[in-house]
């Protein structure tokens, strides 16, 4: 039995390779400050990665939000992680929400958010981190940070032009306007949009269809994906026939070819 990490403030469950990571703080909106969601999604991440039983996660909030993003009472009073000098602030951010936004980019398996209502500022952020969006038909989405006069402190603007392109991400910064779930789909935001009832079935159907395949092979093309971003392309085709050699050496992949062959042949 894969033992789970300890959390407070979200809960984690794990069956046939699907672990779904549902947020529990619905009183202040899955606020990801001045909570311990921040700190508890990047202890799942790590746990992910030191764990090959995992094939998908998915991510969720419990109640009427994904996420708000940032509490703004917080903001407002100056609370936590929104007080002290510029250096205090500055600290706060990279030894905080900045580093959920490591953890969620340097996830080995594929990740679903599974946005089953607002996901706001921050909130929309995390959901730009995850590989796959799908929505309930009654959520809504923002960058709202310029409406409080910030910026997307925890990396949304690293993340978002990748998502929606530069052109649209430009313009949902810029006006800082809340969109909802079928603007979204449109503009390429969101993969789907579900009824509120189907959308966990859904999201759990596509994980169990991602974490049935073999896992290394599975955490690889994960891997290559985020390499992609960031390569040249003569060192990324190296890079991708270092690790091709791997899986064709691999038991894995012997097996999955195998059982493709034998299944050919009862035809």
């Amino acid at each position: 039995m894969t033992t789970l990490p300890a959390l407070e403030e979200s809960a984690l469950t794990f069956n046939d390779g699907v672990a779904i990571l549902r947020f529990e703080r619905d009183d202040v909106r899955n606020a990801l400050t001045g909570t311990a969601l921040a700190a508890e999604i990047t202890s799942v991440c790590e746990w992910v990665n030191i764990n090959n039983e995992v094939g998908t996660l998915v991510l969720t909030g419990n109640g009427s939000a994904f996420s708000s993003g940032g509490n703004v009472f917080d903001i407002h009073e100056k609370r936590g992680m929104f007080g002290g000098s510029p250096a205090e602030i500055q600290e706060a951010y990279r030894f905080g929400i900045q580093r959920m936004a490591r953890a969620m980019y340097d996830i080995e398996v594929p990740t679903i958010a599974a946005i089953n209502g607002a996901a706001i500022g921050a909130g929309f952020d995390l959901t730009c981190m995850c590989d796959i969006r799908i929505a309930s038909d009654t959520a809504k989405l923002g960058e709202t940070f310029v409406n409080l006069g910030i910026v997307p402190g925890d990396g949304g603007a690293w993340f978002l032009p990748r998502v929606a392109g530069l052109q649209r991400a430009a313009e949902l910064t810029f006006s800082g306007r809340i969109i909802d779930a079928a603007e979204a789909q449109d503009i390429g935001i969101l993969m789907e949009v579900c009824p509120a009832e189907e959308l966990m079935t859904r999201c759990e159907e596509l994980a169990r269809q991602f974490a049935s395949k073999p896992r290394h092979a599975l955490r690889v093309s994960k891997r290559l994906l985020r390499a992609g971003q960031r390569m040249a392309l003569p060192d990324f085709l190296d890079y991708c026939a270092s690790l091709q050699s791997v899986c064709h050496t691999s038991e894995e992949h012997r097996e999955a070819v195998r059982s493709m062959v034998e299944n050919m042949r009862a035809r």
